[in-house]
């Protein structure tokens, strides 16, 4: 336990001159303000045809070219979602310019290289390139991408998905094709709640998958309990869970909890389009449809069998958590929350006494 404090206050100290960086970053945009004064806890998350959405279809819908050479797509005159997409298109480009960051894949590290390149799928014959987030709908852009590539019949068809056959990494090609493809493709991710996120990690891995449960519910255990008792990794509680993602280094993190912003590395590849979790279907159509794919496949309805994360549920669990410890998480998912705009956690007394 003695090593654990110790390697958190090192790691608080390294996060600390970050945080402050990035808080002066942010703060140009307005965004650290607006969620200090509560005024994006309203916004119905999220719109989110933002980003750089460069359109590719014969559709007559206006755009512009962006700072980063996609285009901002107007999208109707909902005043919530051009709020979100400003504060998204700021923010993106006020954190990308900055000369400590990416801005290509030759600036990332091996393993941060190595991590985006064996998240991004590639279909050739549509020309676009999808970074998955694992607990963001990745399942089902998988069936869309392997019904692309005649893997599949349709996206409806009952069959356990495998998440490695018959798909194309771009981790698979050679540098010459990895480079042609990153400059030439349409290039497209998906964003969540970071807190909605976790807590649907939580409780699909802990919950319903044993081998999670051996591997990583044990270690939680053996880490965190005095007395492991009969536990089989089954039982570990969301705060433990957040306790382990405090102590664990974000490069390393499996993939279902590693942070969006580590997976898919946004500033050192520039995105034509960032679709939302909560607008799922809109943003996957209109992206199928930027592609000349809607001809082919529409993207499926949820499972029968998947299992939501409501406001309610999340509002429960995160009521749970120890302000302090989520004090700790917030830096590691920091970039998740600000550059996607989404609200910090709200667990103050007022909110969790109803």
């Amino acid at each position: 336990m003695v090593g654990l404090k110790a390697a958190r206050a090192v790691r608080r100290a390294v996060l600390l001159p970050t945080m402050l960086t990035f808080g002066v970053i942010v703060a140009s945009g307005g965004l650290l303000l607006m969620i200090q004064k509560g005024m994006l806890a309203e916004v119905d998350t999220l719109s989110s045809h933002t980003y750089g959405a460069r359109s590719r279809s014969r559709s007559s819908t206006s755009s512009r070219p962006n700072s980063r050479g996609g285009q901002d797509w107007k999208g109707g005159e909902d005043p919530d979602y051009q709020i979100i997409q400003e504060i998204r298109n700021r923010t993106l480009r006020s954190v990308c310019k900055q000369k400590t960051m990416p801005h290509s894949i030759l600036d990332l590290t091996s393993p941060q290289r190595r991590t985006l390149l064996k998240h991004i799928l590639v279909n050739d014959e549509y020309r676009f390139l999808y970074c998955y987030v694992p607990k963001v709908a990745c399942s089902n852009w998988k069936r869309v991408i392997k019904v692309l590539s005649g893997a599949l019949d349709n996206v409806n068809v009952q069959i356990k998905m495998d998440h490695k056959n018959d798909l194309v990494f771009l981790g698979d090609l050679k540098n010459s094709e990895i480079k042609y493809r990153l400059k030439h493709y349409y290039k497209f991710m998906f964003v969540r709640d970071p807190m909605e996120r976790l807590l649907s990690a939580y409780r699909n891995k802990f919950g319903e998958v044993v081998e999670y449960q051996r591997r990583y519910g044990m270690e939680i255990v053996r880490r965190y309990r005095k007395n492991i008792g009969q536990s089989k990794g089954d039982d570990v509680t969301f705060s433990e869970f957040l306790r382990y993602l405090v102590d664990e280094d974000v490069e390393t993190m499996n993939e279902h909890w590693m942070p969006v912003y580590n997976l898919c590395q946004p500033c050192a590849v520039t995105y034509d389009y960032i679709g939302s979790y909560e607008r799922l279907h809109s943003d996957a159509h209109y992206v199928l449809q930027n592609v000349g794919a809607l001809d082919r496949v529409e993207f499926p309805e949820r499972q029968a069998w998947y299992k939501p994360v409501t406001k309610e549920i999340l509002h429960y669990y995160l009521c749970k958590v120890p302000q302090e410890l989520l004090r700790e998480l917030l830096p590691k998912y920091i970039l998740d929350f600000s550059l996607y705009a989404y609200p910090l956690p709200n667990v103050t007394h007022e909110y969790c006494r109803h």
